[in-house]
Order: C-alpha cells, then structure tokens, then sequence
C-alpha cells in the first residue's frame, strides 16, 4: 500500500502507484493493457473525476493514492473514457474493479478477466460503429493491445 512519502504531486501519486503496483515488471496496466513504455503511463481518476476534484477544490485535484488506477494513455485510458460516453454501466463495473484492485494492493488476475469481459462485451455490442467522424468507434489497438485474462 501507499508509503508514508509525503505526496506533492500528479508525478509523486503516478510513480507511486506504478511501483507500489509492480506496473512496469507486470507489463501491463489495471485493465491488463500491455505497457510500450513508463512514459505512456497516465494516472486515471477512479472515484472522484478530475473535474469535480478540482471543482470542489480537493486536495491535489484528486490525485490521490485512492483515488487512482494506472493506465496506458492511448489505449486503454483513452478507450475507458469512450466506455464511459457509450455505456455508463460497463464503464462503472470497470472502474469498480479497478478500485478493488487499489484497495487490494495487488493487479487481481479475477478482476482483470471481469474487466476484458466486460470490454468483450462492449466491442460485441458496438461492432462496426463509426464516430462522428466517420471513423471506427473501437481502434483495433484497443483490442490487440489487451493481454485479455481468460
């Protein structure tokens, strides 16, 4: 769990939680995305979003040890948050086991294969769909780039 360092910034809780976390000697993030680098590496708002933290003026702007999962910024963070505008209740079974694996202290293998189930299901329900721009809705990175915990 979180060391008594006395945490001051966005950068402190990241390479905290990617230690504490064993992120970088895994290889893969808390939705069990493989990891191309420490830099892809982005802290993603579990409990408490950035904006409201920061419209409630929470300390830090919810930066918080608690209040984070790790994630790779150009697959599975930005992929998360796409979830979330299409199916808020695939994306609030995600974020809870993303906040199970916080409490536990531990990447859980079982919580990892609820999330690429539920991803499953996400890309099977939305199959072909364009974006407003007239683009896939689902990149095929998202899919190829999952470790998948079967």
């Amino acid at each position: 769990m979180a060391s008594n360092l006395q945490i001051k910034s966005k950068k402190d809780v990241t390479n905290l939680l990617i230690r504490d976390f064993n992120i970088m000697q895994l290889g893969y993030d808390f939705m069990g995305y493989r990891i191309p680098s420490r830099n892809s590496l982005s802290f993603h708002h579990m409990i408490i979003p950035h904006d409201e933290c920061r419209r409630l003026g929470i300390e830090h702007s919810g930066y918080l040890y608690w209040n984070g999962a790790i994630l790779v910024q150009e697959t599975s963070h930005t992929y998360l948050h796409l979830v979330g505008e299409c199916d808020r209740f695939k994306f609030d079974i995600i974020t809870s086991e993303m906040i199970v694996m916080n409490e536990r202290g531990y990447l859980d293998k079982d919580c990892l294969k609820e999330i690429n189930d539920c991803l499953m299901a996400f890309e099977l329900e939305h199959n072909g769909e364009l974006n407003s721009k007239g683009k896939r809705l689902i990149k095929s990175r998202w899919i190829n780039e999952r470790i998948g915990f079967y």
